[in-house]
């Protein structure tokens, strides 16, 4: 007797299909069956979209909790598994525009700017070196904040976003995106005071 692939494709999504109607259920059994049985694809997939392991494996987890946590929007006419593999090619794609933004943002950071603390004065030296003081000082209490911290910092005053494109890259109102930045911008001047023996 042949081989039908159509049946055994229908089967297993069948299989999917009830397995998923289980974990909506409150089955968390079900929804570890369906991470045994769709790991190595997923990994095998995310790993070609990013070429490297350890952000492959990050994928992997990533994309099983938001399918745990959207099951509710997934619909029985289509393969769990294609379901499945668009969140993996979204938080790819997310992945990769967030790791471009970072060399950017490192080589603007690196060019030195944040002018909002940073000013120099053409006409006076000694102002020149104060300025030079105070840009490594910054740079190094940049580097040295929270990664929540810091890259608000980089978006608003090295990258200066407007506060509507901040609060789409956060997930946040423009008002909470506003909010971030100070709340960061103090962060960042608890920790450049010392650098520069300034009190606080």
């Amino acid at each position: 007797m042949g081989y039908d692939a159509s049946l055994s494709g229908r089967m297993e999504m069948d299989t999917d299909v009830a397995l998923v109607r289980k974990a909506r259920d409150g089955d968390f059994r079900a929804f570890e069956q369906l991470f045994d049985r769709h790991r190595s694809l997923v990994y095998r997939f995310a790993y070609q979209m990013t070429s490297r392991r350890d952000d492959a494996e990050d994928v992997v987890q990533e994309a099983f909790v938001r399918a745990y946590q959207n099951l509710h929007r997934y619909r029985d006419e289509a393969k769990f598994t294609t379901w499945l593999l668009r969140i993996v090619t979204n938080l790819c794609t997310d992945q990769a525009r967030m790791s471009q933004r970072r060399s950017a943002l490192e080589q603007q950071e690196a060019a030195g700017a944040l002018d909002w603390m940073t000013n120099g004065d053409i006409e006076d030296p000694v102002n020149n070196l104060e300025a030079d003081r105070r840009k490594i000082a910054l740079r190094k209490a940049l580097n040295a904040l929270p990664m929540h911290h810091k890259s608000v910092i980089i978006l608003r005053d090295i990258e200066e976003r407007e506060y509507p494109d901040m609060a789409a890259i956060l997930g946040c109102t423009d008002g909470g995106a506003k909010l971030r930045v100070l709340r960061a911008r103090r962060a960042l001047k608890e920790r450049i005071a010392p650098l520069l023996g300034e009190d606080r």
